[in-house]
């Protein structure tokens, strides 16, 4: 009976703080994620990406903010939950129903690797696998507003190796168009035309113009010709968005492939001139701290909230003891970031900041036990 009771206040203390971690981290994800949305703008006003673009590319972003907040919330939410069983007296049934504080630290590890799974999910695979869907959004993405990237008497380079001036704009339809095209190294166009028109078609995007002139610059050789008509194709340029990947856009595996073999191993036949090579060992160094030894500061919060089980509030100085782990915790959440820029530095503080997380966890069990051992509990009669 008593065994059934414990794992019954168990399951209540439990779900509880899910209920709560649940509706805090999507509550203040979506908070952030408009935020991030409002700023991602750009890339319609200014970069002349699609809305399809833009919608697709800040949805991928959702998994990495989610990721971001999660040690924090998961702090919060069993921080919030301990105080709120303690001021209404709910942890005096654990101690009379027989648990013990040893007990329930166990317990509160075992739901902190819990969500170090969870974590390891988000950053080992989803994070990386949605970032890098998101480039690939802009990489294959074509200039699809292009008319609102264009402007009356100013001179626009938002599109790679092009720049537009157009006197007069009136819809789709221009007047007085300057266009140079550097696309073609060594090789300059400029052309000119009284009045243009843009035309969307199945076949791409183009620039009908009317009466001016074709100059083509290469090297010392300059040719002029004079046009009534033409075509001039703009599916075929880029926006000046970022389109290479990033370190974390790439697969975990990728990394560890090049960290081992080529940092690790010297096997030059992993070089590549981008992606592995002697200056990307900083931001390996980096991003595997990050993804794979970064997520074990779950154990050291849940370690460091279990202080609070030995201060109940009618202790003297309650409070303040509270607001002190409170600090505490919101400390390792912030020493786990400034840990990140110090694990590039060299291999001596990336060895240090691999071993920091197990040696901070492991300093907190032993002073646990000491005070577990130290405590003594005493059964309370209803």
């Amino acid at each position: 009976m008593i065994e059934f009771n414990k794992k019954l206040i168990f399951r209540k203390f439990f779900l509880d703080n899910t209920y709560f971690f649940i509706i805090s981290l999507a509550s203040l994800s979506i908070i952030v994620w408009v935020i991030q949305a409002v700023n991602f703008l750009d890339f319609v006003t200014e970069d002349g990406h699609g809305l399809l673009v833009y919608i697709n590319y800040t949805l991928l972003n959702l998994p990495k903010i989610i990721s971001r907040l999660m040690p924090f919330i998961f702090f919060i939410s069993i921080f919030y939950t301990i105080n709120k069983f303690e001021d209404n007296n709910e942890l005096k049934i654990f101690w009379i129903f027989g648990t013990d504080k040893k007990e329930f630290f166990k317990v509160v590890i075992k739901y902190s690797l819990i969500f170090l799974i969870i974590q390891y999910f988000f950053s080992l695979f989803l994070v990386p696998m949605t970032q890098n869907k998101a480039r690939t959004f802009i990489q294959s993405s074509s200039i699809d507003f292009f008319p609102s990237l264009i402007n009356e008497k100013k001179f626009i380079d938002t599109v790679d190796k092009l720049t537009i001036y157009v006197e007069k704009k009136e819809d789709n339809f221009y007047k007085k168009i300057f266009l140079k095209d550097n696309k073609e190294v060594g090789k300059t166009k400029v052309i000119y035309a009284d009045t243009g028109s843009l035309v969307n078609s199945n076949e791409g995007r183009f620039l009908n113009l009317f009466n001016g002139k074709i100059i083509n610059i290469n090297e010392d050789k300059i040719t002029i010709f004079d046009f009534k008509n033409t075509t001039f194709d703009l599916s075929k340029y880029l926006t000046k968005s970022i389109i290479t990947f990033k370190i974390q856009e790439k697969k975990t595996t990728d990394i560890l492939d090049c960290f081992i073999n080529f940092h690790i191993l010297k096997d030059e036949s992993y070089f590549h001139i981008n992606d592995c090579n002697d200056g990307s060992l900083g931001m390996f160094q980096r991003e595997l701290f990050k993804r794979i030894f970064k997520p074990f500061f779950y154990l050291s919060l849940g370690s460091i909230l279990c202080f609070l089980l030995f201060f109940s509030k009618e202790n003297v100085g309650f409070k303040l003891f509270r607001f002190y782990i409170f600090i505490l915790g919101i400390f390792i959440i912030i020493l786990s970031e400034l840990l990140l820029p110090l694990s590039s530095t060299n291999q001596f503080f990336f060895n240090f900041t691999i071993f920091f997380p197990f040696l901070l966890f492991l300093l907190q069990v032993l002073i646990l036990l000491k005070k577990f051992n130290s405590h003594k509990i005493y059964d309370t009669k209803l």
